[in-house]
């Protein structure tokens, strides 16, 4: 079984009507893309960028994978109480980032 299958079939959790919403945005340009996950999770550019270059530098090469592994993963970070209420964006800390990436990738 392929990484991008595996990761997205142990993390992808939400249901069908949450799905098809975000499967909406899967197709934006970038940019787009990139502001609608700042709305909707709170991550500002360069940890976008970072998440999507570490999925790529991992073997998910096609970018509607990364994509939906970039929501799930963005989905597992709210699950683990990493982004509060009153906060505006997501924390990870310094190297906390990849070690959250590590820990959501390979469980």
């Amino acid at each position: 079984m392929s990484y991008e299958l595996r990761s997205t079939m142990l993390r992808l959790k939400t249901s069908e009507i949450h799905s098809f919403k975000q499967s909406e945005h899967l197709n934006l340009p970038d940019l787009q893309f990139y502001k609608w996950c700042n709305s909707q999770y709170g991550i500002n550019r360069g940890v976008f960028n970072t998440i999507d270059n570490w999925f790529f530098d991992n073997g998910i090469i096609n970018i509607h994978y990364r994509r939906i592994n970039l929501l799930a993963f963005l989905d597992y970070t709210i699950e683990k109480g990493m982004r509060h209420e009153h906060d505006q964006f997501i924390r990870f800390g310094n190297g906390g980032l990849t070690r959250e990436l590590q820990k959501f990738f390979w469980p």
